[in-house]
């Protein structure tokens, strides 16, 4: 009997293991659901939809750069700053170019981070700190300080408009979800990630360019963070040197709490689509029932810290 139960447990540990952070946000979910008819709406599971899809999109990049062993903090400055360049181009004969060049300009931001990190020695921490000063001035500098409105912006579709029932901005986050968890799951270049957050010196006695593919990740997450920038110059029709302000701290949180390792190689992308709408929930369920800012940040905290505890108890005692 104790022969035909063993392998019945291992699957149920499989499964279990496998459902990640899962389980915590289903009962998020059904704490809010309980507690307000409000959350209940479809509306309302829109706006969450919404107001998440941009810590999406950035997460799904500093989850790359966290599963190499390193960290990203200059994705709420290229957010700022590829949201002004955006905004500055739509307000030239070249509008079309607005969305390119905003992009562009994010995975140049992305390109010197990897190179700092890759080429130079510097500590992921110390280069993506630098960046974050730096880039932050200059999205002020390029606003000469205030913001620039464009109510006719070409692109704020983006922001404002539905395919059918959903908003674009939900779509396009879980667009970058379902790209970046196929880059990783079914392609060499993921298989890479992971080994060089696993063990750097184990990758490149296999031959994988350790380097190039350190500054690989750190311009996909300037892409990433570019296209956040987008998505929010998008909803505002405005942009200016403010936006993305603590962003930096909400994707590594969402991507933390979805389970990926601060030490690397170890994580999903659709752990930190989880991590996001956890946070997500947490935010709207908490605004419906009329508890103020300062008191949901002292929540938040405290969740994102029992939910990673929780995370890390749970596979502590499966590997037993």
């Amino acid at each position: 009997m104790a022969v035909s139960e063993a392998p019945r447990k291992d699957l149920f540990k499989r499964i279990t293991r496998n459902l990640g952070i899962l389980p915590i946000l289903l009962i998020f979910f059904a704490v809010f659901w309980i507690l307000t008819p409000n959350f209940r709406s479809f509306n309302n599971m829109m706006n969450i939809m919404r107001a998440t899809s941009i810590n999406m999109v950035i997460a799904a990049g500093m989850t790359m750069v966290i599963l190499t062993g390193g960290i990203d903090l200059s994705v709420g400055a290229v957010a700022a700053l590829t949201a002004v360049v955006a905004l500055k181009v739509s307000l030239t004969s070249a509008y079309y170019l607005a969305v390119p060049t905003a992009l562009l300009t994010g995975m140049a931001a992305g390109l010197i981070n990897g190179a700092l990190v890759a080429y130079v020695g510097l500590p992921p921490f110390i280069a993506t700190l630098g960046s974050m000063t730096y880039l932050r001035g200059a999205a002020f500098l390029l606003c000469n300080g205030v913001s620039i409105i464009n109510s006719n912006l070409s692109f704020a579709w983006i922001g404002n408009d539905y395919l059918g029932p959903f908003p674009w901005l939900a779509v396009i986050a879980l667009l970058v979800i379902a790209v970046a968890t196929w880059i990783l799951r079914k392609t060499v270049y993921g298989m890479r990630v992971y080994a060089v957050g696993g063990n750097i010196q184990a990758a490149r006695y296999t031959g994988i360019k350790v380097r190039k593919m350190l500054l690989s990740v750190y311009v996909i997450s300037g892409f990433c963070a570019a296209l956040g920038g987008v998505m929010i110059a998008s909803r505002l029709y405005s942009a200016n040197g403010l936006i993305g302000e603590g962003y930096e701290l909400d994707a590594i949180a969402a991507t933390i709490i979805g389970g990926t390792s601060f030490a690397g190689g170890k994580g999903t992308v659709i752990g930190t689509l989880f991590g996001a709408l956890i946070m997500g929930i947490i935010n709207n369920g908490l605004t419906i029932l009329g508890v103020s800012y300062y008191t949901q940040q002292v929540v938040r905290g405290i969740v994102i810290i029992a939910a990673v505890t929780i995370d890390i108890v749970r596979n502590q005692l499966w590997k037993k």
